[in-house]
């Protein structure tokens, strides 16, 4: 299988195991996976965060790693890409009011490129306007965002496993479903033998 080049968008509060592990998944395959953030360049970090489930009625949140950016965000073009992916996190509150993030996502979705966005991930695609009328699984807490913008929220069910595709789409309710997602997302991209 030919090696892929995939984007990836993050920020400061990236879930660390949403990013953290797809990213070394993709390397593992030999893909070219570009980790980028606006405002900043390749070699620069962003900090990470690490939610999980503790027993409260909410995720608890502690500060986790830093990340080093592979590739600049100014360089980002959708044409140069097979696929997109989204982490969750806190990092899509604040990425889903940047004009350019938008416009990257909307041409990545205009492509038919695949697109993977998990837990918070999907704010993102619901602000670039592209999940009207199309299913989509997140962070339960996002239904109100989802069913705003016209989409189909699918319960994610108990253990936040759930992975759902519908066209060039890839969601996923949170980290427990890492490995799904990634997979469902490389075969998308053609990129699995599975």
């Amino acid at each position: 299988m030919p090696a892929k080049r995939i984007l990836i968008l993050v920020g400061d509060y990236v879930e660390d195991y949403e990013i953290m592990i797809p990213y070394q998944i993709l390397l593992m395959f030999g893909h070219q996976a570009d980790a980028v953030c606006p405002g900043k360049k390749a070699g620069d970090k962003i900090i990470t965060a690490i939610h999980d489930f503790e027993g409260e009625q909410t995720y608890s949140e502690k500060k986790g790693h830093y990340f080093r950016l592979s590739a600049d965000f100014d360089q980002a073009k959708a044409s140069n890409y097979d696929g997109l992916m989204i982490p969750g996190g806190r990092a899509p509150e604040y990425l889903r009011v940047n004009p350019q993030v938008l416009q990257l996502v909307r041409d990545f979705d205009t492509a038919k490129k695949p697109i993977a966005a998990i837990c918070h991930g999907p704010q993102v695609l619901a602000a670039a306007g592209i999940l009207k009328g199309r299913k989509c699984t997140a962070y339960p807490a996002l239904k109100p965002d989802l069913d705003a913008c016209g989409s189909t929220w699918l319960e994610p069910g108990e253990g936040l496993d759930a992975v759902h595709v519908e066209g060039n789409l890839v969601s996923a309710p949170a980290w427990p479903a890492n490995g799904a997602w990634t997979g469902a997302f490389l075969k998308l991209l053609g990129a699995w033998p599975g």
